[in-house]
């Protein structure tokens, strides 16, 4: 009798392992063939193109023209108080010609003499929210957790915590950046200039960059809220460029273009929503 239970018994341990392993089997296969891609809290990231994000901290600043600066027009006044409530992932460099041929296909840039470590230029605003959403389905999320930053988000993170006219003080320098008298006429490869303090290469010049907002020209005095005005008819570009002149690279210069519109100078960088 003791014989037989113990026999039952071993047979049941042997089905009840069986049944585990065939489990876990299972988790492994359903795991595996998601193709969705899972960025590290806290770390730098890179993602199936090979663009590579910073974390960029929540917090506070002061957005619009700087203290003392003489050169501000009057979109960019009156500097205002914005909470950034959450964290988010910037990129590290503006999207390449190579991360942009990779996922579309093709590749739209004037200066494609300048290679694929290149921002890819001559794109617009709705050129830019095609590249997401293919980039979202590449990568199996749904929803998306790529988009354009907010401007708020992108004079944070520009400004990484500083206060002054550019993230590397009050005077031009050209070791941050690329503007007319120093580009040779074309634009560069991305990250050839020194970061800001976050690790952020090219926030001003080489390419204009597109945000999420719609522009408004006298927005930040009817209603400076961190989102934006929820319609218009031009789209928000910032960070200067290649062809325009350095005072236009300061952190609060606001530029805007008709959302079908991609000059030679226009490019973008991506946030992405862990």
């Amino acid at each position: 009798m003791r014989n037989s239970m113990k026999l039952l018994s071993v047979y049941f341990t042997g089905v009840y392992m069986k049944t585990l392993i065939h489990l876990l089997l299972f988790i492994i296969i359903v795991s595996c063939s998601s193709r969705e891609v899972k960025a590290p809290e806290g770390k730098p990231y890179k993602n199936s193109l090979g663009i590579e994000f910073v974390p960029i901290p929540a917090g506070e600043f002061q957005m619009g023209c700087t203290k003392g600066d003489t050169e501000c027009n009057y979109n960019e006044k009156p500097q205002h108080k914005v909470k950034i409530s959450k964290s988010f992932y910037m990129g590290k460099f503006e999207v390449t010609q190579g991360q942009w041929k990779m996922l579309m296909g093709n590749n739209p840039s004037g200066f494609q003499e300048c290679g694929e470590n290149c921002p890819v230029e001559s794109v617009s605003w709705n050129d830019a929210q095609e590249f997401i959403k293919r980039l979202c389905v590449r990568e199996n999320y749904s929803p998306c957790k790529y988009r354009l930053p907010t401007e708020a988000e992108w004079e944070y993170a520009a400004r990484a915590g500083t206060k002054t006219k550019y993230y590397w003080g009050d005077t031009i320098n050209d070791a941050y950046f690329w503007y007319n008298n120093n580009s040779g006429g074309t634009t560069n490869p991305v990250g050839k200039k020194k970061p800001n303090a976050w690790g952020l290469y090219d926030m001003s010049g080489n390419v204009w960059e597109w945000v999420e907002d719609w522009y408004d020209e006298v927005y930040y005095i009817k209603s400076p809220d961190i989102n934006g005005p929820s319609s218009g008819k031009i789209r928000v570009l910032r960070g200067g460029s290649w062809n325009f002149k350095a005072g236009d690279g300061r952190l609060s210069y606001r530029g805007g273009s008709d959302p079908d519109s991609g000059e030679e100078y226009d490019g973008f960088r991506l946030v992405f929503l862990p």
